[in-house]
Order: structure tokens, then sequence, then C-alpha cells
């Protein structure tokens, strides 16, 4: 047999080459990338939350994270991009607090006063939201373009506030549009206040207020 029939012989009885432990690798090198964004962008998140865009550095968030500034590079170009991602998850928040309400299938009304009680506590309690709330705050010194603010949740509460003005929960006269518009306006003007004046521990009391004056006693029980 010829050199070449001996090696085809060969190759055809060779077993396969294990790929398992390179499939093995990537996963988990995946893995470890997508922990260490998480962990870049919450600290990002608790960085813009303390100290405002201005006073941080990529330095401040390799730091909190644990990692270098390479790392952070590696998953955000430059600190606005940090902010970026900490406006998008924080809207992505509001969203996900709102589908929340919306699958509880509550009145129209009960709706309205429970997103806006859930979402105090979610400025009192969860970082990532209170640097959202901050960062659209500096958002002009942000040379980035950020989200909107404030167009998604005030939909929400006009549908419900339409909804309540079809099942006559509403008085007559009433303009859904309005009064979602002076919700929230009257909320994240008092979330702003509750932290400036006592770091959001009165929020929910705040948040009672608003609703007292606002949304029809009768019609949130």
């Amino acid at each position: 047999m010829d050199s070449m029939a001996v090696e085809r012989s060969a190759a055809r009885s060779r077993p396969a080459r294990d790929t398992a432990p390179r499939h093995r690798d990537t996963g988990l090198k995946q893995e470890r990338a997508v922990r260490t964004r998480g962990q870049v962008l919450d600290a990002a998140a608790e960085a813009f939350a303390t100290q405002g865009f201005p006073a941080v550095t990529v330095q401040d968030v390799a730091a909190l994270a644990g990692v270098t500034k390479g790392a952070v590079y590696f998953h955000y170009a430059n600190k606005e991009a940090l902010a970026q991602a900490c406006a998008e998850e924080f809207y992505h928040r509001l969203g996900v607090i709102g589908q929340e309400v919306e699958e509880a299938e509550l009145s129209p009304l009960q709706a309205v006063t429970e997103l806006l009680e859930r979402t105090a506590r979610a400025f009192r309690d969860e970082t990532m939201v209170q640097a959202g709330a901050r960062l659209q705050i500096e958002r002009s010194l942000i040379g980035a373009e950020m989200p909107m603010p404030y167009l998604g949740y005030t939909e929400s509460l006009t549908v419900w506030l339409r909804q309540a003005q079809q099942a006559g929960q509403l008085p007559a006269g009433t303009s859904p549009e309005a009064t979602a518009r002076v919700l929230v306006s009257a909320f994240f003007g008092a979330q702003h206040i509750s932290w400036v004046l006592n770091d959001r521990a009165d929020i929910a009391e705040r948040v009672q207020e608003i609703l007292r004056a606002v949304v029809p006693v009768a019609a949130r029980t």
C-alpha cells in the first residue's frame, strides 16, 4: 500500500476530534463578558446616581465595578455611552413596571394608582432608576443623544384615564390627556423634591398626596 493510501486509511480510522472543550471555553468567555458588562453598567448607575454625570470618570466606574479601565472601554466607548445605556435601562424598567400593572388586571384608576406607587418604590429602592432620573435632569450636559423622557409613561396613564372616563369614573369634562400630563409633572417633580430634601425617604407619602389631589378617591378603591 502506498503512503497516500496509508494516510487515507489512518484518517478514516482516527477518532473525530473533540471540539466540545473549545465550545465550552467560548461559552464561558461569553458568560464572563455578559457578567462584566452588567457589573460595569451597575457601577456606572451607582456613580451617576450619587455623583452626577459631570463628576464621574471612567476610572470611577472601573473602580466601583472592580475591573480595569480597559474592560470598561471594551464594552462602552466612553462615559457618554455609559450614560445612554443607563438611561435606556431606566426607561426599560419603567416599561416593565407598566407591563406588570397591566397584567394585574386592575380597574383603570386602580392601575393609575398602582403605577405611581410602584414607580415611587423603584425610585426609592433601585439605583438604576435613580441614575436614570438624574441623567435626564443633566441631559443637556451629556454630549450624546438621550432617550426622550416621559412620553411612554404619559401615554400609559392617558390610556387608563380614557378607560376610566368611558367607565364613568372621572368627573364630566375631565381631559384624560391633561390629567395624565398633570400626574406626570406632579410625580416626577415630587420625586425630585423628595430626593433633594429627604433622599426619597418620603416619596411614597408625596405620591399619596398627588393621588388624593388629582384622582377621585371613590374610584381608586
